[in-house]
């Protein structure tokens, strides 16, 4: 396909990808407005207000300035009138990532990925332009240069590493295929299995880690639903204002997520300064009136401590399947030494530990003047939490000895499988047929060709592995 062309359909992908981001915020916001306010409204103002939801939901922080009107009206003191409010409903950085990524996706099978990524890329960043040009706010001013740079990265980040993980995986030609030609080069079948497998373990560290988190909100708001449904009751909040609540915490679902992903790692995370809410222990001042936040316990018991045990869990998972590809498909290199096993159970730790850490990063900020300007958790201790647990997960996985036999040239990768004895013989030559199967000491041996002279290979006297694969290159998982 022409590059133009590549680019072209990755240019309309990434109109979509903000179009679709800016439709589900200008959507409901219009028809809250025309509910709010009436026909008779000030339309002027919507358009800005969209971009600053837009661009909070792009890691883009806002500084809010409310005005001496509202100040009077709500009787809030002059020195809460400015803050910064940075903390994103990841909602819609999520959406725009998952589309990005597919983008970068379909570039690579068009065997033109850098023309379609250059292509998306450009056409995301003028559309983020666009938005902070337009959309100026007098009450919620955004820098400039980050209003634009910041969306473009939520977009080129995970289009980049979707394409080049496509180009590693399938392509033949390319730069990518030239790297990865050039390292088993180099290398040899060690390396690159390395490098493949890392991406593997990591791959199933971070989704683990993220469906761990979801799975545990989902518990929590099992549990603490009493609490979620009187806060909503306690707000006294009309039919406007219900759902404008429901869907900023909708919207702030995949933060939440992120949250609980910290605090199954070990370190938590806070709802304010000098607060954390954690499995060693919960300390929480006053939080703000927001029912989602219900789901945050007053207190902590030590059991919680065994949800440390799940990123643990992960590693083994990723331990597990990685060996699993190694022993089936790289037979030589696993059985060269703890080198190869070594470097990938660090790597995937080194790599799972930084990607949660910018998970927490992104799942952190502030909501408000004063204690609320630090809410969220700690990246540096998430990650290296996150990375210390997995390791012991996946070295232990990893470092359990190979059971597979390694034979000639014609032979290596297989199995070598014995056929059971019969405990019985036939009334009709039964006893030459005894004989000639007949084990030596505990140790059964293959039946000699006709044309060896009844001389048995020593190195075909091996025993019989656990779990015999009849395929090549097959193995059990453990092996």
């Amino acid at each position: 396909m022409q590059r133009f062309v590549v680019a072209l359909l990755a240019a309309v992908d990434a109109a979509i990808a903000a179009s679709v981001g800016l439709a589900l915020i200008l959507a409901p916001a219009t028809l809250l407005w025309v509910l709010g306010f009436g026909t008779a409204a000030d339309w002027s103002a919507l358009w800005p207000a969209t971009a600053s939801v837009w661009q909070l939901g792009h890691l883009v922080p806002l500084e809010i300035t409310l005005p001496p009107i509202y100040l009077t009206a709500a009787g809030i003191d002059k020195s809460a009138a400015s803050f910064s409010l940075s903390l994103a409903p990841l909602a819609l950085a999520t959406l725009t990532a998952v589309l990005a990524a597919r983008t970068g996706v379909r570039a690579s099978r068009s065997e033109a990925w850098e023309s379609g990524l250059i292509g998306g890329i450009v056409v995301f960043t003028a559309l983020a332009a666009g938005v902070a040009l337009t959309g100026a706010n007098a009450l919620a001013a955004t820098p400039t240069g980050l209003a634009i740079a910041l969306p473009a990265l939520v977009f080129a980040l995970p289009a980049t590493l979707a394409a080049v993980v496509t180009e590693w995986r399938e392509a033949d030609v390319g730069l990518i295929a030239r790297a990865r030609d050039a390292l088993e080069q180099r290398t040899g079948e060690s390396g690159l299995a390395a490098v493949s497998e890392t991406a593997r373990g990591v791959g199933i560290v971070v989704a683990g880690f993220i469906g761990a988190g979801a799975a545990l909100l989902t518990v929590a708001l099992v549990i603490r639903g009493p609490q979620v449904v009187a806060l909503s009751q306690a707000g006294n909040a009309d039919v406007l204002g219900a759902s404008v609540i429901a869907l900023g915490q909708l919207a702030y679902l995949p933060t939440l997520v992120l949250w609980a992903a910290s605090f199954l790692a070990g370190p938590g995370f806070a709802v304010g300064a000098a607060t954390t809410v954690a499995p060693a222990g919960t300390q929480v001042g006053v939080l703000p009136p927001v029912p989602l936040l219900g789901v945050i316990p007053e207190s902590t018991t030590s059991w919680l401590l065994l949800l440390a045990l799940v990123p643990v869990a992960l590693g083994a998972l990723a331990g597990w399947m990685v060996r699993s590809r190694l022993v089936a498909d790289h037979p030589r290199a696993i059985a060269e030494g703890w080198g190869l096993r070594a470097t990938v159970a660090g790597a995937v730790a080194l790599l799972s530990g930084g990607a949660a850490a910018l998970l927490a990063l992104v799942a952190g900020g502030s909501i408000g003047p004063g204690a609320l300007a630090q809410v969220g958790p700690a990246p540096g201790a998430v990650g290296l939490a996150v990375g210390a647990e997995v390791l012991v997960g996946a070295g232990i996985l990893l470092a359990l000895p190979s059971a597979r036999t390694r034979g000639d040239d014609t032979d290596a990768g297989e199995w070598r499988v014995w056929q059971p004895e019969s405990d019985t013989t036939e009334a009709d030559g039964g006893g030459d047929a005894a004989a000639e199967t007949e084990p030596v000491g505990d140790t059964p041996r293959r039946e000699a060709p006709e044309d060896s002279g009844g001389a048995v290979d020593p190195d075909q006297t091996d025993t019989q592995p656990l779990f015999p694969h009849l395929r090549r290159g097959g193995g059990s998982p453990l092996d």
